[in-house]
C-alpha cells in the first residue's frame, strides 16, 4: 500500500476525516492545523486511532527536496510546511495529497502521484524561471532585475520539462 501524505491543505479540506485510508504528515503541518485539533479534538483522534502518523523527514530528503526545487525554480514559493511535506513523500516513496501547484509541481518533479483535492491540479510539471518585466531578461533567481532593478516576476519556462504529464486519481 502506498504511504499518502497530507499537506495542510487536505485538512482544510477534511480529507483525513472523511477518508479511512491511513495517512502521514510532518510536525510542521500538525502545528499550522493546531486551530483545527483545538477545537474539535478530530486530529488527536485520527492519531490515537492510527489513522494519521507524525513524521519528521529525515535530512538527507530535505536536502533533495530542496535541490529539486532550486533546479524547477520553486524554491522561493515553498514554505517549511511545503519543503517538509515533500521531503515525508521522498522518505515514504508515497503520493502527495495537495492542491497547492507549487507543491504539486515539485512533486511531480520528483516523479511522485499528485492528488488534488477540490482543484483539476496540474496537467504538467513546469519549470520556472524569473523574468524582468521591463528588461524582459530571464534570470534562475527570484531577486529584482541585476539590470534596471524592477521586481522579477515568475513564469513558466518556455524549455520542456523532463517530468512525465501529471495522472490523476480520486481520493474518495
Amino acid at each position: 500500500m502506498v504511504s499518502r501524505i497530507l499537506d495542510a491543505t487536505s485538512f482544510y479540506a477534511g480529507v483525513p476525516f472523511s477518508s479511512q485510508e491511513q495517512g502521514f504528515t510532518t510536525p510542521l503541518v500538525f502545528e499550522e492545523i493546531k486551530h483545527i485539533k483545538k477545537s474539535h479534538d478530530a486530529v488527536q483522534t485520527l492519531i490515537d486511532l492510527g489513522r494519521l502518523k507524525i513524521i519528521e523527514p529525515e535530512e538527507k530528503f530535505t536536502s533533495i527536496v530542496l535541490e529539486k526545487s532550486k533546479q524547477t525554480g520553486d524554491l522561493s514559493e515553498l514554505s517549511k510546511e511545503d519543503i517538509s511535506v515533500l521531503a515525508l513523500c521522498v522518505q515514504l516513496d508515497g503520493e502527495l495529497v495537495t492542491d497547492d501547484y507549487t507543491v504539486s509541481n515539485v512533486a511531480r518533479h520528483l516523479n511522485f502521484r499528485v492528488i488534488p483535492i477540490m482543484t483539476k491540479g496540474i496537467f504538467k510539471a513546469l519549470d520556472s524561471v524569473y523574468s524582468c518585466p521591463a528588461c524582459n531578461k530571464n534570470f534562475e533567481k527570484m531577486s529584482d532585475c541585476p539590470i534596471c532593478g524592477s521586481k522579477l516576476k515568475k513564469k513558466s519556462s518556455q524549455s520542456k520539462s523532463s517530468s512525465n504529464p501529471v495522472r490523476k486519481r480520486s481520493i474518495i
